[in-house]
């Protein structure tokens, strides 16, 4: 697989560099040669302790070529219908098999950009240049791989002032008859003053072992207010690996959701870093596997300035054999005086095969700041199960409202209605409960 992509790189190399232009060919030629020198990670690595790709890297991959085509899988709205928000009017940004599908989606340029990195590249290839690997300073294999061959993917643009007039809507759905290695790369810069929602969904169509390395750069200016929500809920055989970079101006708040409710391997790298006073970051997390499903996020927030705050809450209920990470660092630099920052991650296990790892760090290097951190691990509270039971609630329904409070509060985020019902219902179907 390693050898397969140097060569793909190296295929597509001149290509690549005739449409970005010389400043991004040079960070992809940077990327590809620390990809080749490094390898896939491993167990031995400490940010991959607890995560293997060793059963996703046996499997034999096709790779999705820069340039590919469109998908000759004819699919139609009504295929695709029961995934996307009940009722919501929203911006669609749709892509089958790593590319682009026009039919499925509905854009905009009016107002602001709602589109696709593949078009960017020839209406607005300086500004894209400009924005194209500015954040992703993670020196980990797969982004650095990403960063080498992605070139499509969702790019949100939404202009000072503005405030996007709907939700926006990005979905990246598999139907390859082989199984597929895609990389993908999204956008996102909110300018001063502006206020966007979106959200984001891969899914498998298929039972295939389907691969997705994305990485997600996000920029929020001054006074910008942005909502993220990532709903991961594949198949068995899907492997989705995201590396999302979130930098944040003065006065700016950014929200993401993390709700992680399927799939073989998960891993989540969601790195804040708040570089103006006044940013507020909050980081929600919801976490339901069961069977032999692994989960990994992990987290970093940087807090550079003084006088910001972020606010992290992720919880998890284990199934099965699944397996759940949760590795949360918060920096706080000399510099950053009058911190508030405040990390907790509280697990369920439902029975003794199911695993959790969790990790919460603090970094504090100036000495005026409130910062707390903490986690949880544990089983249904026996004694609020008792006191159900003693008001005539049968035992299986008594556990199931326990883990339905216990997950519910993840939700305290969510604003849109839709996005709430369709999260509820999802939640519901997890935990294996009626909706009455």
């Amino acid at each position: 697989m390693h050898n397969t992509l140097l060569n793909l790189y190296a295929e597509h190399e001149a290509d690549l560099a005739r449409e970005s232009g010389d400043a991004v060919a040079s960070k992809r030629r940077t990327a590809i040669d620390r990809f080749e020198a490094l390898g896939f990670p491993t167990k031995k690595w400490e940010s991959w302790k607890y995560t293997s790709l060793k059963s996703t890297l046996a499997t034999e991959y096709t790779t999705v070529p820069p340039f590919a085509s469109a998908s000759q899988h004819a699919l139609e709205f009504k295929d695709l219908e029961s995934y996307f928000l009940d009722e919501l009017d929203a911006y669609r940004v749709v892509f089958v098999n790593g590319v682009y599908s026009s039919w499925l989606s509905s854009t905009t340029h009016q107002g602001l950009d709602v589109c696709t990195l593949g078009s960017s590249w020839r209406k607005s290839p300086d500004w894209l240049a400009e924005n194209f690997a500015a954040l992703d300073e993670l020196d980990e294999p797969l982004v650095l791989l990403n960063r080498a061959l992605a070139r499509e993917g969702a790019l949100v643009h939404v202009p000072k002032n503005t405030a996007a007039d709907k939700p926006i809507q990005i979905f990246y759905f598999t139907t390859a008859d082989e199984p597929l290695f895609s990389q993908v790369r999204n956008i996102v810069v909110v300018e001063s003053g502006a206020r966007v929602e979106i959200i984001e969904r891969h899914q498998a169509l298929n039972g295939k072992a389907h691969w997705t390395n994305a990485v997600t750069e996000i920029r929020v200016a001054p006074n910008a207010h942005l909502r993220y929500t990532k709903l991961q809920n594949d198949v068995s055989t899907a492997t989705l690996t995201d590396a999302t970079f979130v930098h944040q101006a003065a006065d700016s708040t950014a929200v993401v959701n993390t709700f992680s409710c399927g799939g073989k391997l998960t891993r989540n790298d969601l790195r804040f870093h708040l570089a103006g006073s006044n940013a507020e970051a909050h980081l929600h997390g919801l976490t339901l596997i069961h069977g032999d499903e692994h989960v990994d996020h992990r987290t970093y927030v940087d807090h550079a300035v003084p006088h910001c705050t972020s606010h992290e809450v992720y919880k998890g209920v284990y199934d099965g054999r699944s397996h759940g990470v949760f590795n949360g660092q918060i920096m706080v630099r000399p510099q950053a005086q009058k911190t508030l920052a405040y990390q907790q991650n509280d697990n369920l296990l439902l029975n003794d095969r199911a695993q959790i790892d969790t990790k919460p760090q603090l970094e504090i290097f100036a000495d005026d700041v409130k910062c707390s951190h903490g986690c949880t691990v544990g089983q249904l509270d026996a004694d609020a199960l008792f006191y159900l039971r003693a008001r005539g609630i049968p035992e299986t329904e008594a556990r199931a409202l326990l883990m339905l409070a216990f997950a519910n509060d993840a939700l305290a985020q969510v604003e849109l209605p839709a996005l709430e019902r369709k999260l509820h219902a999802l939640i519901h179907k997890k935990l294996r409960v009626s909706v009455s």
